[in-house]
């Protein structure tokens, strides 16, 4: 369980991400700003919101709708006046998650057949 009111901040920013399931979270700790973001478990899916509550030139909300079997992103676009919509799977997820943290390069997952 993440508290993000009351947390004690470390000196240098932390991101967490895990990928698994029907689940993805990113979380960075840096206690200097308050990004507002909204977690909602529907029948068939868990769906994030995020808010771009604090740029100058703020960027409409993207939600991030989980599936059993897929991921989609979703953005409004004003310029054309329709949302625009990625879809990933969650092998994808893993990955993008992974690479968020990981130098230039280019990366295989291998899976450990014994975990499953």
């Amino acid at each position: 369980m993440v508290q993000l009111q009351d947390q004690i901040c470390p000196k240098e920013p932390v991101i967490f991400y895990t990928a698994g399931g029907n689940h993805l979270s990113a979380h960075q700790n840096t206690c200097q700003t308050e990004n507002m973001f909204t977690i909602e478990h529907e029948f068939d899916a868990s769906v994030i919101t995020l808010v771009d509550d604090e740029a100058t030139q703020l960027m409409e909300d993207v939600t991030i709708n989980i599936f059993a079997e897929c991921v989609t992103v979703e953005q409004f676009d004003p310029r054309t006046d329709r949302v625009q919509k990625i879809t990933m799977s969650h092998n994808q997820i893993r990955d993008l998650a992974a690479a968020l943290d990981l130098p230039e390069g280019v990366y295989r997952f291998s899976r450990d057949d014994s975990e499953t």
